[in-house]
């Protein structure tokens, strides 16, 4: 057994960083709402993603069985976390590979930095990275006095406008080509100033800008998206060319990632690429994927980490209900066929994780009862459309559910007094236990019609069901009841006794 601290406490250890909300999601919501042009810009974005999705899955005629391989994989992997963890320690550093156990945030910002000043350099190039996100590694090392360069081009608009991600796969989807022009020439030194919103000419202004940052960087950070236990090899996928010149030009490569990420053997690459590339960019294959297993002499960094990231992940593993949520491979799918987001964009949901997995995801690394994060889940409308989207069949519904339950139940166990809630759900459970009880009810459906007033229409109730009048009116309810109708209409018949039958 590793003496080496695995991430796995015996006690769950909450997440920190860019996890926790400043605002409740219904509050961020409803204001999100109001900016039109964000709204046209996700829609128009997550709909033509979507398309292309549906495309290509259509092609292969066992997407099905491809998503029960990965599901069944990504179950595994959590059921033997340790073991998983412990064999992929073994083989990363017997190839030159150095490991670095975070418990949180806190603790992977400090190794990295400190990684970073061991090269005497004060600047640094990055890979898109969900894992670097969430820690706010780019925020800590500025105020280390270290500078950290997006390379991906969505996070480059997004880090120069001074904005945060709104989108998993395309940080910058809610930025239409013309805010991307003002950001450039607003931000970007050395820009030529009659810039056009031509896409080309963006991608060719962001390359110029960053070809000098890949040529002169000592250090790279990166993610990863998988990592082999059996090989202790690590994996980037990507669409740009800018994770393999970060990935191979600098000396130093450090890469941050959550001990989830595992998988346990180089065969299910072949589930999981055929996967990650269909779901996220509507892609056979993605155009570059980078494999490396530890120090190769000669060729790529020489000084190569890795820190393995807990924040909140045993916690979350710890939810016999929840665990599945770990299984994502941050595809984005479910973001890109939920109603929700595509109305309300990513920065309403007030984590690195937006959307339906950030809903479940979210609480489930931090606690039910972080502040606002309780919020969450039920951010949804429960349709079901990302369980149906999602690769890896995580049940974000039913996880979603449960989560509210939770809440419900950790609210409860704070109040002395019962909640509205509770009294609600006491009559409800007296009322439908009986069908003597439910028809006294009914007989009070006349003062309905009394608040209904002469429009037919109740507009507003009082205490916690006003949140269901506050954008819909309920109808008057009818003269009587069902069960007075059926009772009226359907008689019962006299028996007809045995003597009865025989004469006739």
């Amino acid at each position: 057994m590793s003496n080496v601290f695995m991430g796995m406490p015996t006690l769950p250890v909450f997440g920190d960083g860019n996890l926790h909300l400043e605002e409740p999601f219904p509050a961020a919501a409803h204001r999100e709402l109001g900016n039109t042009q964000m709204r046209a810009n996700l829609r128009h974005a997550t709909h033509t993603i979507r398309d292309k999705r549906l495309k290509v899955v259509a092609e292969l005629p066992d997407w099905e069985e491809l998503r029960d391989a990965g599901s069944a994989t990504k179950n595994q992997v959590m059921a033997n976390l340790p073991a998983l963890l412990e064999e992929f320690e073994t083989n990363f550093t017997a190839r030159g590979g150095i490991i670095h156990w975070a418990r949180d945030a806190h603790e992977a910002n400090q190794i990295v930095a400190d990684l970073i000043r061991e090269q005497d350099t004060t600047e640094v190039v990055k890979v898109k990275s969900m894992a670097t996100q969430e820690i706010g590694l780019n925020e800590y090392l500025e105020e280390q006095g270290i500078s950290a360069f997006e390379t991906d081009l969505a996070e480059l608009i997004v880090q120069l406008g001074h904005d945060k991600p709104s989108h998993i796969l395309v940080p910058a989807i809610h930025k239409n080509r013309t805010e991307v022009r003002d950001i450039f020439l607003k931000e970007m030194p050395n820009v030529d100033p009659n810039l056009t919103d031509e896409p080309r000419l963006l991608a060719m202004a962001a390359r110029e800008h960053l070809r000098r940052k890949f040529l002169s960087a000592k250090v790279a950070i990166s993610g990863a998206n998988f990592a082999l236990a059996d090989s202790g090899t690590l994996a980037v996928v990507e669409s740009e060319g800018n994770g393999r010149m970060c990935l191979t030009l600098p000396e130093t490569l450090i890469t941050v990632m959550g001990i989830e990420k595992l998988l346990p053997s180089k065969e299910d690459l072949e589930v999981f690429m055929q996967l990650l590339p269909r779901s996220s960019t509507g892609e056979r294959m993605n155009p570059y994927t980078s494999l490396w297993t530890g120090v190769s002499e000669g060729d790529g960094p020489q000084n190569v980490h890795l820190v393995m990231l807990d924040n909140g992940r045993t916690a979350a593993l710890a939810d016999k209900y929840g665990r599945t949520a770990l299984n994502c491979i941050r595809c984005s799918a479910c973001m890109n066929v939920c109603p929700v987001y595509e109305r309300t964009g990513g920065h309403a949901y007030g984590s690195t994780y937006p959307g339906p997995i950030g809903a479940i995801l979210t609480p489930l690394l931090t606690g039910i009862k972080s502040e606002e994060n309780s919020s969450l889940p039920y951010a949804s409308s429960l349709c079901g459309a990302c369980y149906d989207a999602c690769p890896v069949k995580i049940n974000i519904p039913e996880i979603l559910v449960h989560l509210r339950g939770e809440d419900v139940d950790s609210r409860r166990a704070e109040k002395k007094l019962p909640s509205q809630m509770d009294l609600m759900m006491k009559g409800a459970q007296w009322a439908f236990s009986s069908g003597k009880h439910l028809g006294l009810l009914e007989k009070g459906l006349t003062l309905g019609k009394l608040a209904a007033g002469r429009d037919k229409k109740i507009k507003r109730l009082p205490g916690i069901a006003a949140g269901w009048t506050q954008s819909r009116d309920i109808p008057a309810p009818p003269a009587q009841s069902f069960r007075d109708w059926w009772k009226k209409e359907h008689k019962p018949i006299a028996p007809i006794n045995e003597q009865e039958k025989l004469t006739k």
